[in-house]
């Protein structure tokens, strides 16, 4: 039982963000009203600098510095991230608590409202290399445009007919109740998705209680960002890295498919790797060698 009687939950400003941390907020309204709660949220870097890639301005830490530094000032006790948002490597005295369960991890396309076919004579909407690698495959014909912003402001220039489609992520799409938006979902097989996807990590500070958030926890969204994680890390992999990786579990036992590009000869190779889940970053170093090898 914690003995927490305040917590305050750091986020970013982002619609999407805010909903995230609001289930945390209502798990421990649901299973801990003695505990009282505040939500704090604030402004990235990443959410203002919007007309750059991010590999051009920092990378991911642009998404959570300004949450690390309001947990390290004790401003804040808790940060909700989306997982494929934080870093590989994060600071020993801020770890992350708990992994949530896995919301939907797939991709999906996004036409205009009312539009039922891509117009290839407009660009797909993505900021992703890793995305673009693999849609090529699917479409062909299809030219790609960086597409920055919240999920609202993406929305809103692909209706004005900025592009023919978008592609977003489904977990936030279904989170932000915009689920009938969707026109398409593409398979993990047929578009492997970002490490972590999906599943929400909750950030704190070392050596404090936060068990009242245990049941917020789930052990195969554990399991499997463990091995994407482990999996990226070992590729070296930042944001800006085509590299993808999403673990399929089936009771105790996961099979890991990974992406990875080699950025000197332009070719992409794909695996998987099977094992139990207790061996999860085994499994996920063992991928990325193996592939690292035939790339």
């Amino acid at each position: 039982m914690s003995d927490r009687k305040h917590l305050i939950i750091g986020s970013r400003e982002s619609a999407l963000a805010v909903v995230q941390s609001r289930m945390v907020l209502e798990f421990l309204a649901e299973n801990h009203p003695e505990i009282e709660t505040e939500l704090l949220t604030m402004k990235t870097t990443g959410d203002i600098i919007l007309d750059r890639h991010l590999d051009q301005i920092g990378g991911k830490g642009l998404f959570v510095k300004e949450l690390d530094k309001a947990l390290i000032e004790k401003r804040s006790d808790l940060s909700v991230h989306s997982l494929k948002d934080l870093p590989m490597e994060v600071q020993e005295e801020l770890p992350v608590v708990y992994f949530s369960k896995r919301e939907d991890p797939r991709d999906v396309l996004v036409l205009p409202e009312g539009v039922s076919e891509i117009d290839f004579s407009k660009p797909i909407g993505t900021s992703s290399l890793r995305r673009i690698l693999q849609l090529k495959k699917l479409f062909p014909e299809a030219r790609f445009e960086s597409v920055r912003g919240n999920l609202q402001t993406r929305l809103r220039k692909l209706d004005e007919g900025q592009y023919s489609a978008i592609i977003l992520a489904a977990a936030g799409m279904k989170r932000m109740g915009l689920a009938d938006r969707i026109s398409r979902f593409f398979t993990v097989d047929e578009v492997i998705p970002s490490a972590g996807q999906g599943i929400l990590a909750l950030q704190g500070r070392a050596g404090e209680d936060y068990s009242c958030l245990a049941g917020f926890g789930d052990e195969k969204g554990k399991a499997a960002a463990l091995a994407e994680r482990a999996y990226v890390r070992y590729l070296d992999g930042g944001c800006s890295s085509p590299i993808a990786a999403h673990a399929k579990i089936q009771g105790d036992q996961m099979e890991l498919l990974g992406l990875y590009y080699n950025e000197e000869t332009k070719e992409v190779t794909t695996g998987s790797k099977t094992g139990p889940i207790s061996e999860a970053e085994e499994i996920g170093i063992a991928l990325a060698k193996e592939l690292k090898e035939r790339g």
